[in-house]
């Protein structure tokens, strides 16, 4: 990029909303993604829709690669400038624009955090239902662009349930408005869908209309420890076959049982080959009616030990097991990886056995902890230094097997991270060369001159 190119972006953004020096570019070569690092040549942070249209106007012209960015909390390094060029940073439009209880909706703007809309929701006594570990960074334009789960996906599903409409910016300036208010709309290809999970590569979102739900009058979780992850996989399906859709169906395997307990100290029992966090939510009296018939058929599975949270705050401590896991399990080592893969929820036993015999094979530590109830699995391997080069080639290799075992059980090489840089590399083995080749038809009809987050998804 020329001083030319430069000048005339500090003229659409302002010059307090560019960033060009090294110390200033560093903090955005890299996002939550490790071993993923490139340096942008420029930041900028637009102030709205209108500059937002003017920086991809001028990027398209000079064919300079563009990378949306909103709290860099993603896992598959979806906002790393793989190509230099210029981050577009969606931090500063972070209004609630509105909020209609009436209609059960909120319009904001992509920099909203999702904590931030959950707590504004709240104070109407409503729920914004997606829940990703980052919540408290996380944006709601990060999380549409990569369609983010979490731990309430069971019940609620993931981010892509609650779009109802998108304003966003084509590479070419373009400004589109797909969807709306409406719970119903079928008039032309789904747009909204398709922008959703895009990963920045087909247009920069600059207003989401999201749905939002009644809050629960109330929630109560508990926790089964069970000899092995099978006899909780027993639990998982029987509870479902109960009738039952858990709000929390979550598992941590025996090491990330003890790396918990030595982090946070929440008298977990260490000695139970696995644990499942249940948990649900709804009227009065309905949920502890729930959380009784799950007690029951953990205890039918073989539980060693069951307890159910009398109090918010239990509840609350119990949660903490689950959230706090990656950041136990990173205490073990200097580099952490966590993945995400899906399989079909009757096989996550027999994923968790492959993902434990690939790891002894590769001769890497991998724990594995995620989402009980819908399939999601985050192995998470833990290296003692990033420069030790042979280790990372091993646990790189482990991963492949992992993505490749998850395809050949029916499932996923992501269920919610996404592609990014990271799975980019596994992607045409799930797909097939028939899809990737509409992927990339459908990436150039976006962005015909391919500057929009070059080298993801359908580049």
């Amino acid at each position: 990029m020329d001083k030319a190119l430069l000048k005339e972006l500090r003229a659409i953004v302002g010059p307090d909303h560019l960033r060009e020096t090294p110390g200033d570019l560093a903090p955005y070569s890299r996002d939550a993604t490790p071993l993923f690092f490139r340096q942008p040549e420029a930041v900028v942070f637009p102030a709205d829709t209108e500059e937002v249209a003017a920086v991809l106007r001028l990027a398209t012209r000079h064919g300079v690669p563009v990378v949306p960015r909103g709290a860099g909390s993603n896992l598959c390094a979806a906002t790393v400038a793989l190509h230099g060029g210029i981050v577009l940073s969606l931090t500063r439009l972070d209004r609630i624009l509105e909020l209609s209880p009436s209609e059960l909706l909120a319009r904001v703007q992509p920099g909203v955090t999702s904590n931030a809309l959950g707590d504004a929701a709240a104070d109407e006594d409503l729920l914004w239902a997606p829940d990703p570990g980052s919540r408290s960074v996380a944006t709601v334009g990060g999380m549409i662009a990569t369609c983010a789960g979490g731990l309430r996906g069971l019940k609620y599903g993931v981010t892509r349930n609650y779009v109802l409409g998108l304003e966003a910016v084509l590479p070419t300036g373009e400004v589109i408005r797909t969807g709306g208010r409406l719970s119903k709309d079928v008039a032309g290809y789904d747009l909204t869908r398709l922008l959703t999970g895009s990963e920045g590569t087909l247009a920069v979102i600059t207003e989401a209309t999201v749905a939002l739900r009644p809050a629960p009058a109330e929630t109560g979780t508990g926790v089964a420890y069970f000899p092995t992850l099978a006899d909780a996989g027993r639990a998982v399906a029987s509870i479902i076959a109960g009738g039952l859709l858990p709000a929390t169906l979550e598992f941590l395997d025996n090491a990330c049982i003890r790396a918990v307990e030595d982090f946070a100290g929440l008298g977990l029992r260490t000695d139970a080959g696995a644990l499942l966090l249940f948990g649900d939510d709804g009227d009065t009296g309905t949920t502890q009616q729930a959380l009784a018939r799950m007690s029951d058929a953990c205890a039918a599975s073989g539980a060693l030990d069951i307890t159910t949270a009398a109090q918010i705050a239990q509840a609350e401590a119990l949660l903490t097991a689950r959230r706090c896991t990656l950041p136990a399990l990173s205490r073990l080592g200097s580099l952490t990886i966590l993945e995400d893969a899906t399989v079909p929820r009757p096989r996550i036993a027999e994923m968790v056995e492959r993902i434990d015999s690939i790891a002894r094979q590769h001769d890497v530590r991998i724990a594995t902890f995620g989402h009980a109830g819908d399939g999601n699995l985050h192995p998470t391997c833990v290296l003692d230094s990033p420069e030790d080069k042979a280790a990372v080639a091993r646990a790189e290799h482990a991963f492949q097997d992992i993505f490749s075992a998850a395809i050949e059980l029916g499932g996923t090489i992501t269920g919610e991270h996404g592609v990014g840089a990271a799975k980019l590399p596994y992607l045409a083995q799930q797909l097939g060369t028939a899809q990737m080749s509409l992927l990339r038809r459908l990436k150039t009809a976006f962005d015909p001159a391919g500057i929009l987050n070059p080298g993801k998804l359908g580049s």
